[in-house]
């Protein structure tokens, strides 16, 4: 019986059938950016799936953000499981064509994704994160890893980033770090007008993808 589909978008790309990529979220919820980073995915040949960890909620501005991202705070565990739920849909969709996951975690959702690899290490077989980070155990993990940073970002401070690089490292993880210059927070995003770089964006769009295809 197939695994019923939790909250959540699904892209599949026009030939229905593709290898996974999990999308995680940022503070602001499952938006019209995050949809659209599946709708891309798809379009190039992957199949794409974002829970949606707010259920149905969007901030659009960076306090209601805060106040939805403190909720999930008390929540974390919950999080997790439905994180795990619904890569294992994505795995177990009929037009998924490898038995392991790629994730990609935006700001908060980084955090998520980082633990996903580290808790499920059969299932991850590649991870991106952009201008995020979080605290795992990676010593058992399989993945490898692909890092985006802004230049300047008060809510990844360099030491996160050191201490994650140093993790991965010591866990012998391949892990590829960068950083773009003249960038702040949220530079992918083009909905944050404030932030949006596009000359950083395609970059990092364009690293991503040859990275998800890696053999």
């Amino acid at each position: 019986m197939p695994t019923p589909q939790p909250d959540g978008y699904l892209a599949m790309p026009p030939s229905g059938s593709g290898d996974p990529v999990l999308v995680l979220h940022p503070w602001w919820g499952l938006n019209a950016t995050i949809k659209g980073v599946c709708d891309r995915l798809a379009a190039e040949g992957f199949a794409a799936f974002a829970p949606d960890l707010y259920h149905g909620r969007v901030a659009t501005t960076i306090p209601e953000a805060e106040a939805l991202v403190n909720v999930l705070d008390q929540q974390v565990e919950q999080a997790k499981v439905e994180v795990a739920a619904a890569a294992d849909y994505l795995r177990d969709h009929p037009g998924v064509k490898a038995r392991t996951l790629a994730v990609i975690g935006f700001s908060m959702g980084a955090y998520y994704a980082l633990d996903l690899s580290a808790s499920a290490p059969d299932l991850v077989r590649r991870v991106v994160t952009f201008y995020g980070t979080g605290p795992a155990d990676f010593v058992n993990a399989k993945a490898s890893y692909l890092c985006h940073f802004a230049e300047s970002d008060p809510y990844e401070p360099q030491e996160n980033i050191d201490y994650l690089e140093n993790a991965l490292k010591a866990a012998g993880r391949p892990a590829t770090f960068h950083h773009y210059p003249g960038t702040g927070h949220w530079f992918f995003e083009p909905d944050r007008a404030d932030a949006y770089n596009a000359a950083a964006a395609d970059l990092a769009w364009a690293r991503t993808l040859a990275f998800l295809r890696l053999p």
